[in-house]
């Protein structure tokens, strides 16, 4: 009688286990964002209506020659004749609202969207460490928070140059700064704005690492901006500005001036860096720590 010994199968067939799993390449999972993020309708649609909106303003200006001095916006009466104001006056118009919107809108789908979904999970699986999913996220409301804001600036000087008619940037010292130092004024503009509105979108993706509904994180964001307007309008919480992110946004107009201006922008932007730093940071303890 024979006895058969039956090896175990890895033995046999000298089979290695399975390699461990290794990270996606970060490259990927940022095009991935990315792209996920420039495909959606909703997305797109912001984008229109932002670019539209300089288009209707140089066209009524353009047709009614502007409001007269003292009626609406200082600068909207400066318009008339001067097109390249237009673009930094755009971004002033929509910094306090539809630009914080954009900005909220696309954290909010980054973490809270993606969570109620079940979608958050998948990406964890893919594998992305937690750390590194909260930077492709930020990474992706950065990309679409500057995206918004230089679109309304092209919008503006194409529509200025165009529409409105211009051969220089008369400033609102009196001097005129011809078409290149001009662009230069908007390109910084754009720079400020973008650095303003990430800051609020740090906000909101803090804010929507806390919850599994975007329309709480768009309801939150856009409620503190409210709440900090009027905390602004009050004269004996004056000692209370210095720490609310829109405290200095309307130092846009600085950009206008010969010389510019630095003394708001330069305290507006160490004000958005320290809410950006915050905002990220909360972002990456809340997600490191919550259960999916």
């Amino acid at each position: 009688m024979t006895t058969t010994t039956t090896a175990p199968t890895g033995a046999a067939t000298g089979a290695a286990a399975p390699p461990a799993r290794s990270a996606a390449p970060l490259g990927r999972v940022l095009l991935a964002e990315l792209r996920w993020i420039l495909r959606r309708p909703r997305n797109l649609l912001a984008l229109l209506g932002l670019a539209a909106l300089p288009v209707l303003i140089g066209t009524v200006i353009a047709l009614t020659g502007g409001p007269s001095p003292g009626d609406g916006p200082p600068l909207l009466a400066s318009v008339a004749g001067n097109g390249l104001v237009l673009p930094i006056v755009t971004l002033m118009l929509t910094q306090n609202l539809l630009l914080p919107l954009v900005s909220a809108m696309v954290a909010a789908d980054a973490l809270a969207g993606e969570s109620s979904h079940g979608t958050l999970r998948g990406l964890l699986l893919a594998p992305v460490s937690r750390v590194r999913l909260v930077w492709v996220k930020a990474t992706g409301v950065l990309v679409m928070t500057v995206l918004a804001v230089t679109v309304i600036a092209v919008s503006g000087v194409l529509t200025g140059l165009v529409v409105v008619g211009s051969d220089g940037l008369v400033t609102l010292s009196g001097t005129t700064l011809p078409l290149g130092e001009a662009l230069g004024r908007v390109a910084l503009a754009v720079g400020w704005c973008s650095v303003q509105m990430v800051a609020i979108g740090a906000i909101a993706l803090a804010i929507s690492s806390l919850t599994d509904h975007p329309l709480v994180v768009l309801a939150v964001t856009l409620g503190t901006l409210i709440v900090f307007g009027v905390l602004a309008a009050i004269p004996s919480l004056e000692w209370l500005q210095p720490f609310l992110v829109t405290t200095g946004w309307y130092s846009i107009a600085d950009f206008l001036r010969d010389p510019i201006a630095t003394g708001d922008l330069l305290t507006s932007l160490w004000r958005a860096g320290c809410y950006i730093l915050v905002g990220v940071s909360a972002t990456i303890a809340r997600m490191a720590t919550k259960d999916l």
